[in-house]
């Protein structure tokens, strides 16, 4: 049986802008942005909705990135977790945190811990946490 954990993102209104920052951070590539307006007729919506995106994947190597924006009025601030990115370098690493912080908020700057060459944590501009981290050899 194959069994596949994936990280499921929601957002209110912004997961096409988001997605596509992410492509372009994450060297990543779009494999699907589906609109609620491109849903079968019976899938509710009003002329203001049908370009929320009803789901998006983005591929990041060997992993998934998936997400929404949530149907309204059930969106709600992300809280209770953090996307963890694994990079190789600590160069790669910098370059990510830089990007995925600009014009959101660092909790934690980028830099060597005990367990990692490069570790940071902060809330990008579409609220979504993240943790960046390049771990030290064994």
């Amino acid at each position: 049986m194959a069994t596949e954990l994936t990280m499921y993102l929601s957002f209110d209104g912004n997961c096409e802008e988001a997605f596509k920052f992410y492509e372009k951070v994450l060297s990543g590539k779009l494999q699907m942005m589906m609109r609620l307006g491109d849903a079968p007729p019976e899938v509710p919506r009003t002329p203001e909705t049908a370009n929320r995106i009803m789901h998006a994947r983005l591929k990041v190597g060997e992993y998934q990135l998936m997400g929404g924006d949530s149907p309204q009025p059930h969106s709600s601030k992300p809280q209770g977790f953090c996307a963890n990115i694994m990079v190789d370098t600590p160069n790669e690493a910098e370059r990510i945190f830089r990007e995925l912080s600009d014009g959101g908020k660092v909790k934690m700057p980028i830099g060597e811990t005990f367990w990692a060459r490069r570790f940071g944590m902060l809330t990008d501009k579409y609220g979504i946490p993240w943790m960046v981290n390049c771990e030290k050899p064994m």
